[in-house]
């Protein structure tokens, strides 16, 4: 029994609320009738005061904030043994209890009652259980008892991790190394067997769809914190964006050119199994067809050193990156440490992994950059025989290059869709998993039944007996210990306030078999502890990043299918609502992605660290002030500062990760350092290098900083400075006024953070009074299809490498470093013969809402006054600026009062006056001066579906004192870039240089430009 004086130090100013509150209390609303015919006396004065308390909860929200549906059950009161039982319906649980809260409740409830129940024991109960046992463990108090039976048992032995990287120099021992989770993103692309034809689950609004809402969020944010935090991520859904895909097989792969298979022979002879494997067969499938028990594989003796191998040669279709998967047969005797190895463009990454379980569907390594065609020293895979198990078996299946198009055929097609966006019903019978445990429930009848059902029931059939699918707890499975499970979703609902549908979290106490505990007898209130811990770090979160007054709905148990099917700790995320538009403002803008997702993984963290009697540690931000400088001949300096998180003491960076990238390879494994920088000797001649940087603690890796390019030419060479001022991502423009609201991809489509997997094309409805009626009319929000199944190109941070590559074939070495660095005076820019300020579409941006923490300013101002005050010294030197850049003259004039120093900096150092922007929509641009005599107009990307980020609103500008007009927009003649040769030289261009589709254009521009600085300070140096 949890008694009052235990809760009473932190009640005082509570309690002198609700003696105030209790003056009025009698002005509250009436709540529900209740017949009192069979009740007593104690009963009805007991269920009359529970009553008074329910409402003021109701009206007042003090002291917890209950919904209008509680209701009471029963209430029992045991006179002779001073006891009182009150039992309320499930909406009274909907909210987070914690032991400040509970207290004041009860407390409350004794005022009402009066003094001749002061010394009874009161139990405040719903889902069957006291209130004070629904406040997670974790948010328990010193002193207040642990529920240890939702706790995890301790087994003797848990497998070794699925798949463990050899190559990485760090590890996560306080996050969440060699952990296991299942986690995926809404719904899918999927057959509708009654309008017979492939749609979407969820309408399309507000130019996306819950289908692929949620992805937006897992993909670039979610699965990688929580595999830089040390976890091993499993999904039922493909990860891989990449369309082509390549399968090599012994049985026979995908039709892609010349890949094969090759086995190399040693002491130990490779020899075929007995049972099943995987082969191609002849898709599309049919229902039921499983291509894992259509082949066989190969297996060899281990032995503890290599002397033996098979290896799989890809012949890659396209340049690119692609996710790299293997598979095998698990047997009694299989080894837990395979060592794979993959050849990629950025090197060699080795991989142990774990062929006691997970055999017989696919296992993702990672995500590589690989080169057209058959590269056997930089496209391969290799699979020794050398295990510490020396005697165990090895096994060797296919292996997949990228995830490819849909090819399992409902109604007689193929969903024509990328693997990506189907649902996850599709891929788990592409995967190997058993239709009848796992994926087909409805006879074939209903896709939509079976795909939610199949998200649970995979999670079973990966962890296996005694936790397997439902339909037969004994099915052996994959083995894996999955240590939670995830869905992700988003809901529906409108508001007309200036607040949010907000957030709710779902889990189940009630299993698929009606009991209340696993399948090992630990109690599902863990599923509770799971859903409050991630719901309150989203909303504490949201609260202090972007807005102050973000809803936190219900913490509801439901029986939903994703939450009671698993048989491991699981929950059900509803984090917004996809049909209302301010949700959406955050939903759609990747500063918010990457603080939900953030949270999400801190509440996992947090979670399985309290579960397990562990320290947990948040992994480190990216890191800040990147720069690169010259030390020496083909020696270059890196340094940049830690960006400390002011939510998280833990997220500390104690370490770094370089990595480095060589022309147009990929990246290496990376370098370990201790401090803030590091210098690299022996830069090959004239060969551009890029380095990036990750910050590392032990929680983990933080996401990578902006990747610097660097080119040595040699010492008699001049050197350019090309600064990235481009961070911006953000969400598209949004509109609202007089009933009217949504987004403008054409006024400004926003900058998504490297990609945008979600958009599914314009919005066409912006009545607010429009009324939803079937998928296909959604109303208010309603948007085209267009745009669904095209990957969007964002800020990827990767844009000096083309600056650079093209001052190399003017002959130019060159550096790098991020705006920031240079706006602190962390370089000079005297030290440069020529400076190149990137610029992408940095604008400045406003926040969806202001917050306490950042108030209301703008973010992505293109021009700070720091950074005005660099260039404007560097120009008064005699320096040779170049700038580009969507918003190079809107970013300092619009709204902008004509005194303003944005004006006049544009005015008296650029020698820049603002004409317009969306000045273009073509991406054509011509030269008009001899300077820029090049011998074809130059295109830019303008339009959606290009390889880069789409430029939508190029501006328009005019030169003053002296400066003129050198390229003009081709169909409309508007200036598109202006040169200024005075006592310093610019050049500056309406739309980015990055931009410009081709390289070859990239380099004749840039010896155009460069040729105009070096021609006019020549002159300049021959005048007496």
């Amino acid at each position: 029994m949890v008694t009052r004086c235990r809760w009473m130090a932190s009640c005082g100013v509570v309690l002198v609320v609700l003696a105030i509150l209790a003056g009025c209390a009698a002005r509250l609303p009436r709540g529900p009738h209740y017949d009192y015919t069979d009740m007593d006396k104690p009963t009805q004065h007991v269920h009359k005061k529970m009553e008074r308390l329910i409402q003021e909860c109701v009206h007042t929200r003090i002291p917890i904030a209950l919904t209008p549906n509680v209701r009471i059950d029963s209430v029992r009161v045991d006179e002779s043994q001073q006891k009182i039982v009150i039992d309320c319906n499930k909406p009274l649980s909907f909210v987070a209890f914690r032991a400040a809260n509970t207290a004041h409740l009860y407390d409350r409830l004794r005022e009402l009652l009066g003094r001749k129940y002061r010394s009874y024991d009161l139990r405040i109960r719903s889902l069957q259980v006291p209130v004070e046992e629904l406040i997670p463990n974790a948010y328990r108090p010193d002193g207040f008892p642990l529920d240890r039976s939702r706790f995890p048992l301790q087994r003797l032995e848990r497998p070794a991790p699925l798949v463990r990287s050899l190559s990485q120099p760090w590890r996560a021992e306080k996050g969440l190394q060699d952990r296991h989770l299942a986690l995926w993103h809404s719904h899918g692309w999927y057959y509708s067997q009654g309008e017979k034809r492939w749609e979407w689950q969820r309408p399309r609004l507000f130019l996306t769809v819950e289908d692929v809402l949620p992805m937006g969020f897992v993909l670039p944010y979610l699965a990688p914190m929580l595999e830089d935090a040390g976890a091993v991520v499993l999904l039922p859904r493909e990860r891989d964006i990449q369309r082509n895909r390549v399968i090599v097989d012994r049985d026979g792969g995908s039709n892609a050119g010349q890949s094969f298979y090759l086995e190399t022979l040693g002491e130990k002879e490779w020899q075929t199994g007995d049972g099943w494997g995987f082969a191609m067969g002849e898709p599309p499938y049919a229902p039921g067809e499983n291509p894992f028990r259509q082949g066989g594989y190969r297996q060899i003796d281990a032995d503890d050193r290599p002397n033996a191998s098979a290896e799989w040669i890809p012949d890659i279709p396209q340049d690119g990156e692609y996710w790299v998967a293997v598979s095998y047969a698990s047997l009694p005797s299989s080894v837990s440490d395979a060592h794979y190895a993959v050849d990629h463009l950025g090197g060699r990454t080795e991989f142990v992994v774990n062929q006691q379980i997970g055999g017989g569907t696919w296992i993702y390594l990672g995500r590589f950059a690989f080169r057209a065609g058959v590269n056997p020293d930089s496209g391969r895979v290799v699979l020794s025989n050398q295990s510490v198990h020396s005697g165990g078996l090895i096994t060797a299946d296919a292996v997949r290059f990228g995830g490819g198009m849909g090819e399992v055929a409902r109604g007689g097609q193929t969903s024509g869709r990328p693997k990506y966006l189907e649902a996850a019903r599709y891929y788990l019978q592409t995967a190997g998993m058993p239709d009848t445990l796992v994926y087909s429930f409805n006879d074939e009848k209903d896709d939509y039944k079976d795909d939610y059902q199949s998200r649970g029931e995979w999670v079973n059939y990966l962890v296996g007996a005694p936790f397997g699918p439902n339909v037969d707890r004994s099915a052996k499975g994959l083995g894996i210990p999955v240590d939670l499970s995830f869905s992700f979703h988003t809901d529906a609902g409108i508001t007309t306030s200036d607040t949010t549908i907000g957030t709710l979290s779902i889990y189940s106490l009630m299993a698929a078999d009606s009991q209340r505990v696993f399948p090992d007898s630990v109690s599902r209130l863990a599923n509770r502890d799971l859903a409050d811990l991630v719901q309150t770090q989203l909303v504490e979160d949201i609260r202090a990043l972007h807005d102050s007054v973000w809803t936190r709905r219900y913490l509801m148990d439901g029986n939903y299918s994703e939450a009671y099917r698993p048989n491991v700790p699981s929950m059900l995320l509803e984090l917004l609502s996809h049909q209302n538009f301010l949700d959406m403002q955050f939903a759609l803008d990747p500063r918010f992605r990457f603080t939900a997702s953030r949270a999400i993984y801190k509440g996992f963290l947090r979670f399985i660290a309290f579960q397990n009697g562990t320290e947990p540690v948040i992994t480190p931000l990216p890191v800040t002030h990147f720069r690169s400088e010259w030390s020496g001949p083909a020696s270059v300096a890196l340094s940049w500062q830690p960006r400390l998180d002011p939510l998280e003491p833990t997220a500390r960076p104690h370490a770094y990760l370089v990595q480095t990238r060589r022309e147009n390879g990929g990246f290496d494994n990376g370098v370990r350092v201790e401090s803030p920088e590091l210098t690299i000797d022996n830069l090959p001649l004239g060969q551009v290098v890029s380095f990036r940087v990750c910050a590392l603690n032990e929680g983990g890796k933080s996401f990578p900083s902006a990747v610097l390019s660097v080119c040595w030419m040699g010492e008699e060479r001049p050197t350019a400075l090309v600064i990235d001022g481009f961070d911006r991502i953000c969400a598209p423009q949004s509109i609202e006024r007089d009933g009217f609201s949504g987004f403008l991809l054409h006024g400004d489509a926003g900058v998504p953070d490297r990609i945008d997997l979600g958009l599914t094309g314009e919005q066409v409805d912006f009545e607010r009074t429009s009324v939803f009626r079937v998928n296909d009319a959604p109303g208010h929000g309603a948007s085209f299809a267009d745009l669904e199944t095209i990957t969007v190109p964002g800020n990827t941070r990767d844009f000096s490498v083309d600056h650079v590559r093209a001052l190399r074939a003017c002959g130019y070495s060159a550096v790098s470093a991020v705006g920031e660095a240079v706006a602190d005076s962390l370089m000079s820019l005297q030290a440069f013969s020529m400076v190149d300020l990137l610029l992408g579409e940095q604008r400045r941006t406003p926040p969806v809402k202001a917050t306490a923490t950042a108030g209301g300013a703008d973010s992505f101002q293109a021009f700070p006054p720091a950074l005005q005050k660099q260039l404007s010294d560097y120009c008064q030197a005699g320096g040779n600026l170049l700038i580009s850049g969507a918003y190079v003259a809107t970013d300092l004039y619009h709204n902008r009062a004509d005194d303003h120093p944005d004006r006049v900096f544009a005015r008296s150092v650029l020698k820049m006056n603002w004409i317009t922007n969306h000045a273009a929509r073509t991406g054509r641009v011509q030269s008009v001066h001899p300077i820029f005599a090049l011998m074809e107009p130059l295109y830019y990307s303008a339009l959606v579906g290009e390889d880069r980020y789409p430029v939508e609103s190029p501006d328009s500008f005019t030169g003053l004192d002296g400066a003129f007009t050198v390229m003009r927009y081709a169909e409309n003649g508007f200036s598109a870039a202006i040169a200024y040769d005075g006592d310093y030289r610019l050049v500056i261009m309406g739309f980015p240089f990055e931009s410009i589709t081709r390289e070859k254009q990239r380099h004749s521009a840039m010896q155009s430009i460069v040729g105009f600085f070096d021609q006019t300070g020549k002159d300049k140096q021959s005048q007496p």
